[in-house]
């Protein structure tokens, strides 16, 4: 594994661990309140062209990041909707 897989993974790994204290705190509080509904509608947008990209150009990093960062937003926009 080369240096530019490894800083790939690192980011990779820290921007989807990233959602998951927003996923773990509005499933279990339903509050969604102060969360803006346009802003998850763009990001899981762009999270998953991300990970069609990476299906794309078959980059591991990418794919696997963003398949699991999507299963966060998702989660999270569900929530949005459900309990405006």
């Amino acid at each position: 594994m080369n240096g530019i897989t490894v800083i790939g993974l690192v980011a990779a790994s820290l921007t989807t661990i990233s959602f998951l204290p927003q996923a773990l705190k509005t499933i279990r509080t339903k509050h969604t309140q102060d969360l803006s509904l346009s802003m998850y509608i763009v990001i899981t947008s762009g999270i998953l062209l991300w990970l069609v990209y990476g299906f794309l150009i078959m980059d591991w990093p990418i794919i696997l990041a963003n398949a699991i960062t999507l299963v966060f937003s998702i989660i999270i926009l569900i929530f949005k909707l459900k309990y405006k």
